[in-house]
């Protein structure tokens, strides 16, 4: 069974390299949509995939960093990189272009260490990451499974590459999220009553 839990944000973005040049040459954002599909084959203590409540924490902070951010790819133009961080104190830097593409792919990674991290207490059973949309526009987005999110030839990245802006991990609800995603610590749910 699958389930879906939508999340929105407003962020701006230069995606270099496409073929349109307002696109590749003018900072422009977009009202994008996240949907994380969860899957599972049996049922937990509430007879659900997974508590959508569980995803208003980690999760949540971490989609919501995009959230009136710039995003750009670390290997762009210096002095553009240094005007996003100048200029705006919610910056995100992708070891990727920051096409839907990859907006789909860094955000699968994110949710799948998370969840992998997670120490499920719910009786939820075989949970897992089946896919994430990112929808960059009202007609256009990319979905991204397991065998895309970790495809080298799709541009071969680390989490620990990303680099969130201060002001963005100072507004997560623990400051230390992302490294303790890095650094593999187990966090677990809590109960349901």
């Amino acid at each position: 069974m699958l389930i879906r839990k939508l999340f929105k944000f407003e962020s701006a973005h230069i995606v270099r390299g496409c073929s349109s040049r307002l696109c590749s040459r003018s900072l422009h954002g977009h009202s994008y949509k996240i949907e994380v599909l969860l899957e599972a084959h049996a049922l937990d203590n509430g007879q659900m995939v997974y508590d959508f409540g569980l995803l208003k924490g980690d999760v949540r902070d971490l989609i919501d960093a995009f959230d009136h951010a710039v995003t750009f790819w670390d290997g762009d133009d210096a002095d553009y990189i240094a005007s996003c961080q100048r200029f705006s104190e919610r910056w995100i830097s992708l070891p990727v272009s920051p096409s839907a593409e990859q907006f789909s792919r860094v955000i699968f990674c994110l949710v799948d260490g998370l969840l992998q991290l997670t120490e499920m207490v719910n009786g939820e059973q075989d949970v897992r990451l089946h896919s994430v949309i990112a929808h960059e526009t009202d007609t256009g987005y990319a979905q991204c499974f397991r065998e895309d999110a970790y495809n080298p030839r799709m541009v071969a990245f680390e989490l620990g590459q990303i680099v969130f802006a201060e002001r963005i991990r100072q507004e997560w609800g623990d400051p230390q999220l992302f490294q303790r995603l890095l650094d593999g610590h187990a966090r677990r749910n809590p109960q349901q009553v």
